[in-house]
């Protein structure tokens, strides 16, 4: 007894009383998040789903309400927690987000998602065959060295394995026949497929160009014979070699480095990614207009008619199910204008942010960082991490993903601050317009930097000079 008593004690004085606070994520609060981050195209999808499964929503086909709604939706209208007892008469029981789009379906956005049948390199390969006047024996002949072409456009196999893999004893097969063979493929389309090392490689694509391309006979000689000097940059040999000056052993190499050393790169082997602007940037009468893309917005709507069945007393499964849908479609329209809302704010604030970028290019850009748009807009800079990703911004210089804007800092002599856009755009400059005989250092370039005012390290130089797969100076030297 006296054991059992101790053991309650001990319980007794284990309990303790804990008062706390934690946020739940709620599913709708889960739901505006996720709809934050989607892609336009992504976003499309999520809302055709959500059309085919609750019988609330609809596509809004009125233009002039979608306009009207335009100008009713107020940001400071939008709750920002989204909390879950909203009541069935908000204000959002009929619209979708004021850059809803005016296609009047979601046909549209599946068309601009619609990713294309691709074509592979030996599809190419094989159709173009079809269309030569080839016989029997060397239409085998031709698919048989199609399929032992790579994704980078050269021939796997050797010319006896291939006639292996065919019937050896026919007598037809011969090795010179399936070279002959070779020959008709090496020209088809991209030039210098089939090839069987990058010196046949490029001696083809050379032998595809105009017979007056300037320099292309000196090419051809330079990379038939002396393809290890250009690798290893003796261009004082290969002047005295191929009989060039400076400036026409230039035009070779530049010739040279035009060609493409994986032609099969060429042929678009995976679906082709479409980028749809969210923002829409313009000036107008000296102003930066800002505005939301209405193509790239879903338009959905309450479908009145069956929200007028709810019967407010009647607690059966049927009408439950329709206060559940309509409940689920209120919820996805307003996080769709949450979405369209906090997406403006923050492309506004950055072309505010970034205006002299948008009037005189990447020299000018600003440094930015997402805690500054996040305390401009009084928003959270996972918030903003989320609305700048995959989100595109249509400017007069040209589609720039909205995380393009961001940059961090370095400091100048003068105690301000510049973007590490703004000092790549000035290396690529001064790199651009070096003399070739004597390339900038990395040391150079940050003395240069160091004049006009940007304090910045030599290895910093260095690395942004690599990030623009920019060559060292010993590598850019011309001799």
């Amino acid at each position: 007894m006296t054991g059992n008593t101790r053991h309650l004690q001990s319980m007794k004085q284990s309990l303790q009383l804990r008062l706390g606070q934690h946020l739940a994520m709620t599913p709708r609060l889960q739901q505006a998040i996720r709809l934050l981050q989607l892609s336009t195209v992504e976003l499309h999808t999520e809302v055709q789903e959500a059309l085919d499964s609750n019988l609330m929503l609809e596509l809004d086909e009125d233009d002039t309400a979608a306009a009207d709604a335009e100008t009713e939706v107020a940001p400071a209208d939008i709750p920002r927690d989204l909390p879950v007892d909203s009541v069935w008469e908000d204000i959002y029981d009929s619209v979708s987000p004021s850059g809803a789009a005016s296609t009047g379906d979601l046909d549209g956005a599946d068309l601009v998602a619609h990713r294309a049948r691709t074509e592979s390199l030996k599809d190419r390969l094989r159709w173009q065959v079809s269309l030569m006047r080839l016989c029997d024996t060397d239409q085998v002949i031709a698919a048989a060295i199609i399929d032992a072409v790579d994704e980078d456009g050269y021939l796997d196999l050797t010319l006896e394995d291939i006639r292996h893999s065919l019937d050896p004893r026919h007598e037809e097969l011969t090795l010179e026949r399936i070279e002959a063979v070779l020959r008709e493929v090496q020209t088809l389309d991209p030039p210098g497929v089939a090839a069987r090392n990058l010196q046949e490689c490029l001696t083809l694509q050379l032998g595809q160009l105009p017979a007056d391309t300037e320099g292309r006979d000196a090419a051809i000689a330079l990379v038939t014979e002396h393809l290890p000097l250009l690798a290893s940059k003796s261009h004082g040999r290969l002047m005295t070699a191929l009989g060039l000056d400076r400036r026409e052993l230039q035009c070779v190499i530049d010739l040279i480095r035009s060609l493409s050393p994986r032609p099969g790169a060429a042929v678009q082997s995976s679906a082709p990614e479409y980028v749809i602007p969210d923002v829409l940037v313009r000036k107008e009468n000296q102003a930066w207009r800002v505005e939301l893309n209405r193509d790239a917005f879903p338009k959905v709507r309450i479908n009145s008619r069956y929200a007028g069945l709810i019967r407010r007393a009647d607690n059966s499964a049927e009408n439950y199910t329709l206060k559940s849908h309509l409940q689920e479609a209120r919820w996805l329209i307003k996080s769709l204008v949450n979405r369209g809302e906090t997406l403006l704010k923050t492309a506004t604030c950055i072309v505010e942010r970034q205006q002299a970028f948008l009037e005189h290019g990447e020299e000018a850009m600003k440094p930015m960082v997402l805690a500054d748009v996040a305390h401009a807009i009084g928003m959270h800079e996972s918030t903003i991490s989320r609305v700048t990703t995959r989100k595109y911004m249509h400017t007069p210089r040209g589609v720039f993903e909205l995380k393009y804007f961001f940059s961090s800092h370095v400091h100048t002599n003068r105690g301000a601050e510049a973007s590490s856009t703004a000092i790549r755009a000035v290396l690529r400059k001064l790199i651009a317009s070096e003399n070739p005989a004597r390339p900038l250092s990395d040391q150079k370039l940050k003395e240069i930097l160091s004049e006009q005012g940007i304090r910045i390290a030599r290895r910093t130089v260095a690395k942004y000079r690599e990030a623009m797969a920019i060559p060292s100076s010993t590598e850019r030297r011309m001799p």
